[in-house]
């Protein structure tokens, strides 16, 4: 029997949310946005007549301001995000056990088991989760039905707001393979430019593509994605409270002003590099690839990557790899606003064995002696809080200069 898979997505959920308490702002243009003084001013969640006028999420305030002047905007209340989010998969847990969140406003739910309990229709029963949480709780959401995640993410972004999507064994090939392949889960600008490069635009394009090169050209991801596109993921949906180690770790930053000179580059990147680390540990993972995004004051995005000398979860190791990416792709004295880094191919700690070099014995000993040093500053952290200790490049006074890393 193919499984019934639900991926629900509550529809512009910060914006919905605040309507709650704001019922005139319905029929206006409206969006929640971040702190224009900070630089995070952005779109982080508009409602339908600002979608009219084009408004886009994750668009700087200017640009949707452009488009729509009027447009009203409302600063975010995440404690009340968090409270409305358990209070949908509260109503989601009525019809299954199995719910996987995914992110604050999107859950999946595997009802495979259960359907026969509501009258055994999967279409009626996506039509009537969505109708109680309209009726309980004032929000509407879109389910995608499907017999695995991918698509029911697919089909839960098909027709919105308020609306449901079924895509089967019969019909995904009419209804996903002319989507574009940005639409695809995990198909990011960086991937969908090489595969532009040969003629892949669609979703069918990539089904069609043969699999073997793919992988040549994209990794792991590309047999996945390869998978994906054809109807052959098949990933469970983990019970709310089980643990799935991450496909990925990364953090981003937008900087109060750009960065230029070398020792503002270091700190920026040093801080991300403690970030990413302390999450690694924190899921006993180690990187084995590093990625580094800058964005330009034009908001323009260059995106490179490198394989890392040793698989590793420590800040001294990616603040390494991240500066010799930085080096070798940005021209010295260019402006950075942004900067992102993230940590790709994750092993196991136990699994991150390396190979010994007879010339250079020392390297696996001092990376040990590194990870305890860091895994002594979590503790630290954990005990006195995140500011109790930092990394030298952190820390406000002035240091000796030194030919190693400020770590």
């Amino acid at each position: 029997m193919d499984r019934v898979i639900y991926h629900c997505d509550c529809n512009s959920f910060y914006c919905s949310v605040e309507l709650l308490s704001r019922p005139e702002l319905r029929t206006v243009p409206t969006a929640v946005c971040g702190d224009p003084g900070s630089r995070h001013g952005i779109i982080l969640a508009k409602n339908e007549p600002a979608k009219k006028f084009g408004v886009r999420t994750a668009e700087t305030i200017w640009q949707a301001k452009q488009k729509c002047p009027s447009l009203v905007l409302l600063p975010p209340t995440r404690g009340l995000y968090l409270e409305y989010s358990k209070k949908v998969n509260a109503i989601y847990d009525r019809f299954t056990d199995l719910i996987e969140p995914f992110g604050i406003d999107e859950s999946w739910l595997d009802v495979t088991h259960t359907l026969h309990l509501f009258g055994g229709n999967p279409r009626a029963l996506a039509d009537r989760i969505r109708g109680t949480v309209r009726e309980e709780l004032g929000l509407t959401i879109s389910v995608g039905v499907s017999f695995n995640k991918i698509f029911a993410k697919l089909g839960s972004d098909y027709k919105k707001p308020d609306a449901t999507t079924v895509i089967t064994t019969d019909n995904y090939r009419q209804i996903v393979w002319p989507l574009p392949v940005t639409d695809l889960l995990y198909v990011g600008r960086a991937a969908a430019k090489v595969l532009s490069q040969y003629g892949v635009t669609t979703i069918g394009d990539l089904a069609a593509f043969d699999r073997h090169a793919l992988t040549e050209l994209l990794g792991k991801q590309g047999g996945q994605l390869w998978n994906y596109a054809n109807g052959l993921e098949n990933s469970p949906v983990a019970p709310a409270g089980t643990y799935t180690p991450p496909k990925s770790v990364g953090n981003g930053e937008t900087f109060p002003r750009n960065l230029i000179h070398e020792d503002e580059i270091n700190r920026g990147v040093a801080m991300l590099a403690d970030q990413v680390a302390v999450r690694l540990r924190k899921h006993g993972m180690k990187a084995s690839t590093l990625q580094v995004t800058i964005r330009d004051p034009n908001f323009k995005d260059i995106c490179r990557q490198r394989p890392l000398d040793a698989p590793a979860n420590t800040a001294r190791e990616l603040f390494r790899a991240a500066m010799d990416i930085l080096e070798h792709s940005w021209k010295s004295g260019a402006p950075i606003r942004a900067i992102t880094l993230t940590a790709h191919s994750l092993i196991p700690e136990g699994e991150a064995a390396e190979q010994l070099d007879l010339f250079q014995q020392a390297g696996p000993q001092r990376r040990e002696r590194v990870e305890r040093l860091e895994r002594t500053m979590d503790t630290i952290r954990s005990k006195y809080g995140k500011k109790a200790v930092t990394v030298a490049a952190l820390a406000p006074e002035q240091r000796p200069e030194t030919d190693d890393v400020p770590f």
